[in-house]
């Protein structure tokens, strides 16, 4: 028997070393198992874990991140069920609890986003390949350009209608600081919406919109030059932005080629 305390604070105990039906419920992090090696292990993932591609196609899902289906989850028996305090719905999980395994991450900045892989590392029997992909993304993060953008202010936007941005206390928010960006909407917290008057009042240098969950285009671009004609806005793969599992070797080389627009 080996417990394991998640980042939520919650203990779990495998009888088995290693788990060996793992369900993910959450995209970056499912990723995350398939690169640790896991292919055999992985028995179940949301219809958005759709990185690698590999994966979303031979791997049964299992519904949405918030709208998941319980009793297909049950028919696959996992051992260990891999979710998000922020991206799954906390009913559901309570639900999963009482009858399974369920680890869940807490991730608000780039060092819980380590701790969360080296920690599934050691639940999975991987510590080797955890550590290996802890080492590349804090060597690529070092590798950051963290002087072009510094003082610069941007707001960045997840939803258009209506708007919100990515303020305080999120993981997006931890990867703006990282390029140097002061985020325009800091003082409020989480996900607010926004409106056109404080949009306007705001005045930020950039504008960064989203790929996901809204997918921003051009058209959009257009309208909010309207609101802030001196801002220089950006569409943005999100990603890069808040998936917090392995794609985080990415990200660096992305934040450098966005502060080459600077």
């Amino acid at each position: 028997m080996q417990s394991f305390t998640d980042q939520t604070g919650h203990k779990i105990e495998l009888l088995k070393k290693a788990p060996k039906r793992i369900i993910s419920i959450v995209p970056s992090q499912s990723e995350l198992l398939w690169d640790l090696g896991l292919r055999d292990e992985l028995v179940g993932i949301t219809k958005f874990c759709i990185h690698p591609n590999e994966m979303f196609t031979s791997i049964e899902r299992v519904g949405g991140t918030k709208e998941l289906n319980i009793e297909k989850i049950r028919k696959l028996q996992p051992d260990l069920i891999i979710g998000n305090k922020e991206e799954n719905e906390r009913s559901q999980i309570e639900i999963l609890r009482k009858e399974f395994n369920v680890w869940m991450s807490d991730i608000y900045n780039l060092n819980d986003s380590l701790e969360m892989i080296r920690c599934l590392g050691s639940i999975v029997d991987r510590d080797t390949q955890a550590s290996e992909i802890v080492n590349e993304i804090e060597v690529n993060f070092k590798k950051l350009d963290t002087v072009s953008l510094k003082g610069r202010t941007a707001a960045y936007f997840i939803w258009y209608d209506p708007l919100m941005a990515a303020a305080s206390n999120t993981f997006i928010d931890s990867m703006l600081g990282k390029i140097g960006f002061a985020n325009v909407f800091g003082n409020l917290s989480r996900y607010p919406e926004i409106n056109s008057e404080q949009l306007q009042k705001a005045q930020p240098d950039y504008i960064l919109l989203s790929s996901e969950p809204f997918p921003f285009k051009e058209k959009h671009v257009a309208e909010l030059k309207k609101i802030c004609p001196n801002a220089k806005i950006l569409l943005v793969d999100g990603e890069l932005f808040s998936w917090y599992g392995s794609r985080l070797r990415q990200a660096p080389a992305y934040f450098n080629g966005l502060s080459e627009l600077s």
